[in-house]
């Protein structure tokens, strides 16, 4: 089949290479020339495990084509995927779908023959709707069907999840067009995704009401992982046992700092300006939010107090900034407010991540990127593993203690509090 991806975001670039790794001619179009002129030279503006090399194989095949030429693409295409960003509104907690608009009137400018439009693009409850008639307006023939196929892709597995996802979730009426984005999917559904049919606005709603669940069982997590710190209980035992309960499920339940990232913070205060919209108080969601923005602040109160509020001068080192490995996403991270604060605070805060440099530091003057673990770590007064990057778990902390003590706080419980105990470490972790 022939496809079209409006915008070669994270979502857009993704699953434009995927669907051209199953043998689809697809055009990824973008109008920042600067980035489609990296892709066309190999270059990956994002990191992604396993990406490059899927983006590479087939651009030299030449079944995947990076352009800024929307007009083409739309033509030349059965299949238009919308994979626009839709941020949080400046003004309210809503999505801003001013860019899904603009693909919208786009498309409808260069309809030349039936299309199947789809939204990707994480969309609020009704946005198919709107979509359908700003189309109309252009379009009176019905020479389009507006469907809803939302992804589910986590940042850092994303190529795994395309290729063997849970679920792919269609909302449509249309039985015809059904039966071709079945056929387009064909290949996962034989290694075992459902294919799951819905109308559109319950597509629409799978997508919101999964990630604000999946982030009500960190929140969840956290706050027993809070209790657990003061009652003396290892908040991995409760995680375990809970988890083997099969209406649970293990994952999501590992406690550590607040959940980031481009989906969970924005997708669960969007659903909520839905609920009000729609005249329904979405109260444990809402909560949800209440406790990860207040989880950012404990983490902070609890490196005071190992600190025994003698910040300045200190010298700390943080592995890890991303909100989660695998990626080099900073958005959202609990990085972002905890290294300003020590700045402010007087500290010097040395920071190491497999994935680069951040320029959201640039400016903080006692702030410095290093190039690996040990040069961050020399002659640090505490350690902070923010995040659970795989080189992290192999530290040999008694080769960086040689010369200086220096406290430990784990973050994301990756050591065994006794064996560091047993090493003669100031160790600290998440509800343990």
């Amino acid at each position: 089949m022939k496809i079209c991806m409006i915008g070669v975001g994270y979502v857009g670039l993704v699953s434009g290479a995927c669907f051209a790794d199953l043998g689809n001619t697809v055009y990824c179009v973008d109008k920042d020339k600067e980035k489609i002129d990296m892709l066309n030279k190999g270059k990956i503006p994002i990191y992604e495990p396993g990406l490059n090399e899927i983006v590479n194989k087939n651009y030299l095949s030449k079944r995947l084509k990076f352009t800024t030429d929307l007009a083409t693409a739309i033509k030349s295409s059965d299949i238009i995927f919308i994979c626009v960003g839709t941020p949080t509104s400046k003004k309210n907690k809503s999505a801003n779908l001013q860019y899904v608009f603009k693909a919208a009137n786009d498309i409808a400018r260069h309809i030349n023959k039936f299309k199947i439009i789809v939204t990707k693009s994480t969309v609020p409850i009704s946005t198919g709707d709107k979509i359908e008639k700003i189309i109309f307006k252009k379009r009176k023939k019905r020479l389009f069907e507006v469907v809803s196929n939302p992804e589910f892709l986590r940042e850092g597995e994303a190529i795994r999840d395309f290729r063997f996802p849970d679920r792919i979730v269609v909302g449509s009426n249309n039985k015809k067009v059904t039966r071709k984005l079945e056929s387009l999917y064909d290949p996962l559904i034989k290694k075992g995704a459902v294919f799951f049919v819905t109308n559109r606005r319950g597509a629409e709603m799978i997508k919101y009401a999964s990630n604000a669940f999946l982030a009500t069982k960190i929140s969840y997590i956290n706050e027993i992982a809070n209790l657990c710190e003061k009652t003396g209980v290892n908040i991995e035992d409760i995680s375990i046992a809970m988890g083997l309960d099969k209406r649970i499920g293990s994952r999501f339940l590992r406690a550590g700092p607040a959940y980031g990232g481009s989906c969970f913070p924005k997708d669960t205060k969007a659903i909520t300006v839905t609920g009000d919209l729609f005249k329904t108080d979405l109260s444990i969601i809402k909560s949800v939010i209440k406790s990860n923005t207040e989880r950012k602040i404990l983490l902070i109160k609890r490196i005071e107090k190992i600190l025994s509020n003698n910040i300045k001068n200190k010298k700390i080192a943080i592995l890890g900034v991303t909100f989660k490995p695998n990626t080099d996403d900073m958005r959202e991270s609990s990085s972002l407010l905890i290294i300003p604060f020590l700045e402010r605070k007087g500290a010097i805060v040395n920071y190491y991540d497999p994935s680069g440099k951040k320029k959201e530091f640039s400016k903080l003057s006692k702030v410095f990127f290093c190039k690996d673990i040990y040069e961050t770590c020399k002659n640090s007064d505490l350690i902070i593993i923010h995040t659970e990057w795989d080189e992290f778990k192999t530290i040999d902390f008694k080769k960086l203690s040689k010369n200086r003590k220096f406290k430990i706080y784990d973050m994301r419980n990756l050591y065994s509090p006794k064996k560091m105990k047993k090493m003669g470490f100031s160790y600290y972790s998440v509800g343990r």
